[in-house]
């Protein structure tokens, strides 16, 4: 298989997120943005697709023990945190940039499904799978990389289950691709 070379001009967390791809071999490295993605929108916008296409990664607390939990949603889904709270065993509460950066190791808007300092309890949202892909955020809020919903069960070990409210699609939460 030919390894390709991470440039060292990347920002430190997308040399982190493409060295983890690559462990993975994921066959997709990080690509740079013109523009920021900070929010789905963004995210959709610059890359012309759907903002649902935009598997945005959003943090919460759990408060029983401080662990950050990673929900990888769908852009257009809100995230139902009960759903969340009775998947990963307790109350969780919102995570501010600070608590973002310090278990990740990523800022909110850049926050990757993999690579992170302290592996995070995580979920994926099942209405991923609605797509053949979807683009996931890779270490800085001007790089993403693309993958087929179910690589992210694969390159994270999460279970695929139904966090999102029923109704009003909407992005929200600390984190948003």
């Amino acid at each position: 298989m030919h390894v390709e070379k991470i440039p060292a001009n990347l920002p430190e967390g997308v040399q982190r997120v493409a060295a983890a791809l690559q462990t993975l071999n994921h066959p997709h490295m990080p690509q740079m943005l013109d523009d920021a993605a900070r929010t789905a929108q963004q995210a959709a916008d610059a890359l012309g697709i759907l903002v649902g296409q935009v598997a945005k990664s959003i943090i919460f607390r759990r408060k029983s023990d401080d662990a950050a939990v990673l929900v990888v949603t769908s852009g257009d889904r809100r995230v139902d945190e009960k759903k969340v709270e009775a998947h990963v065993g307790g109350k969780i509460g919102r995570a501010d940039a600070e608590f973002v950066k310090s278990r990740t190791g990523f800022s909110i808007g850049g926050v990757s499904p993999v690579a992170h300092a302290t592996p995070p309890v995580t979920l994926i949202d099942q209405d991923l799978l609605r797509f053949d892909v979807v683009w996931a955020a890779a270490g800085h809020p001007h790089s993403v990389f693309p993958l087929h919903p179910s690589d992210l069960q694969r390159l994270t070990g999460a279970p695929v289950v139904d966090v999102v409210q029923a109704s009003a699609p909407q992005a929200s939460g600390a984190g948003a691709a």
